[in-house]
């Protein structure tokens, strides 16, 4: 063995014993967490076994309903009621953002005047308002004016609440859609009106082509959480009235039985369910929609780029 090597070897070994000893890290204690949390834990088993042992509640009945037909027939029309509305709402709200963003003044007045009626009254009341149309219009003629009439409807032989329901549910989510579509086409940078105008486009091209595909990163997560909110909002219909909707079984049979305790319980369960199945999808919607808005590295990611940067240091 070589001068060299003998040095390299004492080195090696000073270094080892000299290598300082590893940090144990001691998490700090934090006492109030804990104490927070067992009270939190103690309030809920408290609740949960109150309510277990209330007769009151009427558990019996709860599950004796709860996988009643009656009840998965309402939760579909409650679906139906929904996604209809929801439809309504979204081509409409953004028939309404754009015409809000127009520069004819016209175009401003009358989607400004829309937001402000069905904005500014409650939801309930616009949807009574619907279950009175057929005493407000005996008949509907549409036609040239002061000409010959195309179409004559008899708004009094008319029975049709679920009809009326997706109407006036549509046309209030409607106001809030074209502020939500409005504020995605807002978040647009001016700069691509500009290019596409610089190529020629109109006004109306530039929004369908340019402005509305970018826009919809923003427009489209608020939509998930309106659609969980219009699912709730079902419920208000009885002021048609229509009954066939989830809430309206549980009101007709609990007004059987009178147990409303458990029939209400039944019905919050089933809108538990659709609607945890909606914020899962939901989740997932927002997070493709949201690839590339942050720089944000997952656990995984920063682990590989650790072993890189080490791999780099030591190479």
């Amino acid at each position: 063995m070589s001068q060299d090597d003998i040095e390299s070897a004492a080195s090696v070994a000073v270094a080892k014993t000299t290598e300082p000893e590893p940090i144990k890290a001691i998490p700090l204690r934090r006492p109030g967490r804990m104490v927070a949390a067992a009270l939190i834990v103690l309030a809920l088993g408290l609740f949960l076994y109150g309510a277990a042992t209330n007769d009151a509640y009427h558990w019996d009945t709860y599950f004796k309903y709860l996988g009643d037909v009656r009840f998965a027939e309402g939760a579909l029309i409650t679906l139906e009621l929904t996604v209809l509305s929801m439809l309504i709402g979204v081509v409409l709200g953004v028939v309404v953002a754009v015409m809000r963003l127009s520069p004819n003044p016209v175009l401003r007045s009358v989607a400004w005047g829309y937001l402000w009626i069905f904005r500014g009254t409650p939801v309930y009341v616009q949807l009574v308002f619907w279950g009175l149309f057929p005493a407000l219009y005996k008949t509907i003629t549409v036609g040239v004016p002061f000409g010959p009439s195309l179409a004559h409807f008899d708004v009094q032989h008319w029975s049709a609440p679920f009809f009326f329901a997706v109407i006036g549910l549509g046309l209030n989510e409607a106001a809030y859609m074209a502020e939500i579509v409005r504020a995605g086409i807002n978040s647009v940078g001016e700069g691509q009106r500009e290019a596409s105008v610089a190529l020629g486009m109109s006004w109306s091209q530039t929004m369908l082509r340019t402005v509305l595909p970018q826009a919809m990163r923003v427009i489209i997560p608020p939509t998930g959480n309106e659609l969980i909110s219009m699912l709730k909002t079902t419920s208000l219909v009885s002021a048609i009235p229509l009954t066939t909707d989830l809430y309206g079984r549980a009101r007709d049979i609990s007004g059987i039985l009178f147990q409303p305790i458990p029939l209400l319980l039944v019905a919050a369960t089933w809108y538990l369910v659709i609607t945890s199945v909606l914020m899962v999808g939901q989740f997932y919607l927002e997070r493709y929609y949201s690839r590339g808005s942050t720089r944000q590295l997952t656990a995984k990611q920063l682990r590989a780029l650790a072993d890189a940067q080490i791999a780099g240091g030591t190479g």
